[in-house]
């Protein structure tokens, strides 16, 4: 089936996350019992164009949404990508498949007043576990970071006299963001606390759990939800809302699209524009604001 040759191929040469990995092998592997079950056959690189349609039609009918469809499919056309290129098939039975339409989902952010809300609460706070809290808000706020990205940031990333952090974001491409003063201040404090607190850690990851661990990702975004659900009434409350947050508000501040691009650390511009209609209904309020015509 060559599946393994495959996953090897995204975590060596295409430098994929395992997350990312893992995702694939689950859509290969939905598509594989299919296969086998409709067929009888364990062969899925020797699957037609119709065979593989059967199966998105048995995925809608069961009820899966168009989204998470055309996310298993650009799964498997990737994998026939990666047959076609090491010359184990001639021809990719995906090549000309047209994705579900799906509707975008929107991601209201936080206003800048309520992210300011719970900055403000955690001032007085000076024990470690909400110093390290405070950090970690302020970095998704501050530099748009992924999650996995600061879950492996390094005490050697951090550049507090420059003022300036190197992130290690998606394929192992490293980016330097700029910190505000005001998180330079929270992340010597961090690193103040850090150290007595935590004196016999020899990790070289900069934020730890109150034992002295690596953070984990679900405890990050538990940490996200805790403090936004007290400050605001939106029903999504994580980190990646955080960094769409970032996004947003330097857009409509005024950020070149371009430059948030590189922030973000995006590979193309088609993925940084997801957040500009928040932008452009900024645009619209000031224009309906200020236009001539429309004050008469």
């Amino acid at each position: 089936m060559f599946i393994t040759e495959f996953i090897d191929y995204l975590l060596l040469e295409k430098k994929y996350s395992e997350h990312t990995v893992t995702a694939y092998k689950a859509d290969l592997l939905s598509f594989y019992e299919f296969y086998n079950e409709e067929y009888e056959t364990q062969d899925i690189s020797k699957a037609h164009y119709s065979q593989i349609r059967s199966w998105i039609v048995k995925l809608v009918d069961s009820g899966v949404s168009n989204r998470t469809v055309n996310r298993k499919v650009s799964s498997l056309k990737t994998y026939y990508k990666f047959l076609l290129k090491s010359e184990q098939v001639d021809k990719n039975p995906l090549a000309k498949h047209k994705a579900l339409k799906a509707s975008r989902k929107l991601q209201i952010p936080f206003s800048p007043t309520e992210v300011e809300s719970v900055l403000n609460d955690l001032v007085d706070y000076q024990d470690f576990e909400s110093v390290r809290d405070r950090l970690i808000i302020e970095l998704f706020y501050a530099t748009g970071i992924r999650r996995i990205e600061l879950v492996n940031l390094q005490l050697s990333d951090m550049d507090i006299g420059k003022q300036q952090i190197k992130v290690l974001g998606k394929r192992n491409k490293e980016r330097y963001l700029p910190l505000l003063s005001s998180v330079c201040q929270t992340l010597k404090q961090y690193l103040n606390l850090r150290s007595s607190v935590i004196a016999n850690s020899e990790t070289q990851f900069l934020l730890l759990t109150k034992k002295g661990v690596k953070i984990y990702e679900t405890l990050v975004y538990r940490i996200i939800n805790s403090y936004f659900s007290k400050a605001s009434s939106k029903v999504k409350k994580s980190p990646h809302i955080l960094r769409h947050s970032f996004a947003t508000h330097l857009l409509n501040e005024g950020a070149n699209l371009n430059a948030v691009k590189e922030l973000l650390g995006h590979s193309s511009l088609a993925a940084t524009q997801v957040y500009t209609h928040h932008s452009v209904a900024q645009l619209t309020k000031v224009y309906q604001q200020s236009h001539p015509r429309n004050k008469k």
